[in-house]
């Protein structure tokens, strides 16, 4: 197994630590390719690896006890998938899984947990992405009560703007589970979205013309964990 250069990989947090710490990491990557649905982290089963994504976009979805599920978070090119780790918990109730296809770095579990507790500087930065993960999940939470679909909409087309640019595959059937509304209405507002030319959709795609009205939209609901990210990690989250 060749180890990356850090100078070549494209996920956030692996580029900016430190040239010492990245080399500890380096020799335990190993790139590996995630086609759509993928699943990264399982619920309620112990996960082998951590993974920084590299393309692509996970997503984490919390299930109810009668199969209800909804999008509770996203993991792009800025984060690590399966971070529960880092609160020494082996399992999660949450699934994590590919909703673009991608590649990442993956590593096992135990050297991860070895390198963050051996590495002061590379374990606060650790903590503070799970920190930014909170913020994000805390902002999902308030957009599901507080904004209607449409300006929620717009703020997960914003995220998912963020981690993959502007072409998006992203079907309408997803778009339902991911939100947690009826397809006819995903539908239906994607229209309206159209209609404010802020996007351009067809058959499993999504392509964004206008961010800045994409914003406008979503309003107060987007930017609060973006700006999060950006203050923690000293790193933008944007592709």
């Amino acid at each position: 197994m060749v180890s990356p250069n850090q100078a070549d990989v494209h996920n956030r947090l692996l580029r900016i630590v430190e040239p010492d710490t990245f080399k500890a990491l380096a020799s335990h990557l190993e790139l590996t390719d995630l086609p759509l649905k993928h699943v990264l982290v399982s619920a309620d089963e112990p996960n082998r690896h951590v993974y920084f994504l590299e393309s692509g976009l996970a997503s984490v979805v919390a299930f109810s006890t009668d199969e209800e599920m909804v999008e509770v978070g996203h993991v792009g090119r800025e984060g690590v998938a399966g971070h529960h780790v880092l609160m020494m918990t082996d399992q999660t109730p949450t699934k994590t899984f590919m909703q673009v296809a991608g590649s990442a770095y993956r590593i096992p579990v135990a050297p991860f947990i070895e390198i963050v507790a051996s590495n002061h500087a590379f374990g606060q930065l650790m903590l503070r992405y799970v920190h930014s993960c909170t913020i994000q999940l805390a902002h999902s939470a308030l957009a599901n009560a507080r904004y209607n679909v449409y300006e929620r909409l717009a703020r997960w087309l914003l995220m998912c703007q963020d981690r993959l640019g502007d072409e998006l595959p992203l079907t309408h059937e997803f778009l339902s589970v991911m939100l947690g509304v009826r397809r006819s209405g995903v539908t239906d507002q994607l229209h309206l979205l159209e209609g404010q030319h802020a996007i351009k959709a067809r058959r499993g795609h999504i392509t964004v013309r206008d961010r800045a009205k994409l914003e406008e939209i979503a309003s107060g609901c987007y930017g609060v964990p973006e700006s999060e990210y950006q203050r923690l990690t000293g790193t933008t989250l944007r592709s």
